[in-house]
C-alpha cells in the first residue's frame, strides 16, 4: 500500500500545483487573466495528474482486495514488477485521457468575450466561449471524463462489496482490522469522486456551485489525503495524542 501511496502523494502535489498558484495569484491581483497557451497547458496538466490519481485509487483498491481476500497469494500477485507496471499503466491511461480532452478543446474557435466563470481552465467553461455548436464536443467530453469517473467509481465500490462479502465469515478481530485498513481509502475515494461525478457526469452545462465542488477535488481532497492515510499509523497517532495533551496542559 505504501508503494502506491508515495505515487498518490506525488500526483496530489502535482495536481493541486496546476491550480493553486494561479488561484492565489488571482486572489491577490485585480487583473485575473491567463494566456491561451497557459490555459491549454493548465487544462492538459490538470486532467493528466487528475487521471493518474483516479487510476491510482483504483489500483490501491485492487491492492486492498488482494491483501484481504487472497492474503496467501498477495506477494505473488502484487510483486514489485507488477506494481511498477500498474503505475506505468496509470500514467499511460491518464495521458491518453488528458490528450483526448486537450484535442477536444484546442481546435475550438473562441469569439469573445474570453471570460470564464471559474478559477481554472476546464473543458465545460471553455465550451461556453466557443463560436460553434459544441453539442458533439460536449458529448465526447462527457463520454471521456464522465464515463471514466463513473466506471472507475463503480469498480471501486464493487471491490469493497467483494471485500465485505469475503470478511463476513472472519472473526470479529480480523474483520475489524480489515475494515480499518479500508476505511482511509474509502474516505479518500468519497471525498474525491463525489464532486468529480457531480461536475462531469452530466450534460455540458455550468452552475455557479461548480467552483465550490471543484475546490474539493482540486485542493481540499489532495490536501487531506496525506492526513487521512497518516492517521492510520500508530506512531503518528501517538505523536498527535502527545501534542494534543501538551497543548491542553499549556492552556
Amino acid at each position: 500500500m505504501y508503494f502506491f501511496l508515495k505515487y498518490l502523494a506525488l500526483s496530489d502535489l502535482c495536481y493541486t500545483s496546476t491550480v493553486t498558484p494561479k488561484l492565489v495569484t488571482d486572489l491577490l491581483t485585480e487583473n485575473n487573466t491567463i494566456s491561451y497557451t497557459s490555459c491549454m497547458t493548465q487544462l492538459f496538466a490538470m486532467h493528466f495528474f487528475g487521471g493518474i490519481e483516479v487510476f491510482l485509487l483504483t489500483v490501491m483498491a485492487y491492492d486492498r482486495y488482494v491483501a484481504i481476500c487472497k492474503p496467501l497469494h498477495y506477494t505473488v500477485i502484487m510483486s514489485r514488477p507488477t506494481c511498477n507496471a500498474m503505475v506505468i499503466a496509470c500514467c499511460a491511461g491518464a495521458f491518453l485521457h488528458s490528450f483526448l480532452m486537450f484535442l477536444l478543446t484546442i481546435n475550438l474557435p473562441f469569439c469573445g468575450p474570453n471570460e470564464i466563470d471559474h478559477y481554472f481552465c476546464d473543458v465545460y467553461p471553455l465550451l461556453k466561449l466557443a463560436c460553434i455548436d459544441t453539442y458533439r464536443v460536449g458529448f465526447l467530453a462527457v463520454a471521456n471524463s464522465g464515463m471514466m469517473g463513473l466506471v472507475v467509481f463503480v469498480i471501486l465500490m464493487l471491490s469493497y462489496v467483494l471485500i465485505l462479502y469475503t470478511i463476513r465469515v472472519y472473526p470479529a478481530e480480523s474483520r475489524s482490522k480489515a475494515l480499518s485498513t479500508c476505511s482511509s481509502h474509502v474516505a479518500v475515494v468519497v471525498l474525491f469522486f463525489v464532486p468529480v461525478l457531480f461536475i462531469y457526469v452530466r450534460p455540458t452545462i455550468t452552475f455557479p456551485e461548480d467552483k465550490v465542488f471543484a475546490l474539493f477535488y482540486t485542493i481540499i481532497a489532495p490536501m487531506f489525503n496525506p492526513l487521512i492515510y497518516t492517521l492510520r499509523n500508530r506512531e503518528m497517532k501517538s505523536i498527535l495524542r502527545k501534542v494534543w495533551c501538551g497543548a491542553i496542559n499549556i492552556f
